[in-house]
């Protein structure tokens, strides 16, 4: 298993001959908060192209839709509280059925009415992103996103990308602010 810090990239189907199959699992906890507030985050997905744009309106995959059109990314369940050890929730690519005019798949974490609720990642901890074979459940690489957040509201947490015809990953790590819409602005979509 690798074990990746901001800004690395790694080979997954290079070094992994056969991988067709992967389970990217995010988990979080919630630090002491005592805001009242229900504290859910929310994985989310981008499908986009060669430009860094979305593919189309089923490219955006979160907890209203969980899969997208050609059903070779799917979201599972969405976890409201972070609770327990291990995968808070997790996406299957079957990176043998990503349509071809997918090059990059983003992989985010938002935090659910952050605003409203006056929440933001300085309260979040242990966050991580990791890939196993969803066929063994091996795990191949993890990326622990650390501690340097402090006002952002959400976490682009990873890209796994097409490259001379083979997946990588790109562990990003990436801070925004302004709720899934403003992220969801940045590669060509209205959220709203």
């Amino acid at each position: 298993m690798i074990s990746l810090a901001k800004g690395q990239k790694v080979d997954l189907t290079k070094t992994n001959p056969g991988l067709t199959k992967i389970m990217v699992g995010l988990g979080w906890d919630t630090n002491k908060y005592d805001g009242g507030n229900e504290f859910d985050l929310d994985a989310v997905v981008f499908l986009l192209n060669a430009e860094g744009k979305a593919t189309g309106d089923g490219a955006f995959i979160f907890y209203n839709n969980k899969q997208d059109p050609s059903g070779s990314i799917v979201l599972s369940g969405d976890n409201r509280s972070g609770e327990g050890e291990g995968d808070d929730e997790t996406i299957k690519i079957n990176l043998a059925g990503v349509p071809a005019d997918v090059h990059k798949i983003a992989v985010c974490i938002n935090i659910h009415e952050a605003a409203g609720r006056n929440q933001n990642f300085g309260q979040v901890s242990n966050a991580f992103v990791r890939v196993a074979n969803d066929e063994t459940g091996e795990e191949l690489l993890r990326y622990d996103l650390g501690e340097d957040y402090s006002i952002e509201t959400g976490i682009v947490a990873a890209e796994i990308y097409r490259h001379s015809g083979e997946w990588k990953f790109n562990a990003v790590g990436s801070g925004f602010q302004g709720g899934l819409a403003s992220l969801a602005a940045t590669y060509g979509l209205n959220a709203n």
